[in-house]
């Protein structure tokens, strides 16, 4: 992998503007899922005691990081069901400095398949729960779940610059930054590494 050339492109998030596209989004969601709740069940309940909002705030702190690890592991799972990377050649941490989780692997993959690995934790860990939230009628995943549609921001970011360039593009990404190099498949030779259908 260290004879790659110069990428044909960079795509590299800008955190202090993710933040602030996380904030709205979170909150356009937050008011869309209880709305929807309101709607479906015709009310919103809650009742406040101590003990019941302490255990809330407990649960919902609890539910938050969770999610949080199963983001990151559904873009892992991304990676392996849409890639074929090998479970071995993934890892998942997590950079204090700039504050983010992080799924990635030094195996490229195409452009296509990257964008789908993108948007699966979205589906799995945002609109999942938000559906169950709603059927169940649970402020608590209805909540959790606004959180997490509004964490997907980064991926949104990533996924709308890569669409922009072709399918069959190679993408390595950093190792423990939010950022992507991508290669011209004709440019790059033809390794034993590379994930190509």
């Amino acid at each position: 992998m260290e004879n790659l050339p110069e990428p044909d492109h960079i795509v590299a998030l800008d955190l202090s503007k993710i933040a602030k596209q996380m904030l709205y989004l979170t909150g356009l969601s937050f008011f869309i899922l209880f709305a929807l709740q309101i709607a479906i069940h015709e009310m919103f309940t809650y009742t406040f005691t101590l003990l019941t909002f302490s255990l809330d705030i407990l649960i919902f702190s609890v539910g938050y990081l969770v999610l949080i690890v199963l983001h990151e592991f559904f873009h892992l799972l991304g990676f392996r069901v849409f890639s074929k990377v090998p479970w071995r050649q993934m890892k998942v941490g997590v950079n204090l400095k700039l504050g983010i989780a992080y799924a990635t692997t030094s195996k490229l993959m195409t452009n296509q398949d990257i964008q789908k690995s993108l948007l699966l934790p979205f589906w799995m860990t945002g609109i999942l729960p938000a559906i169950l939230g709603l059927y169940l009628d649970s402020n608590l995943l209805i909540a959790l779940a606004a959180l997490l549609i509004g964490g997907a921001a980064g991926d949104f970011s990533m996924y709308k610059q890569l669409k922009k360039l072709p399918n069959d593009w190679l993408i390595k990404d950093h190792p423990t930054q939010p950022k992507m190099f991508l290669y011209n498949p004709e440019n790059v030779l033809m390794e034993e590494d590379i994930i190509l259908k």
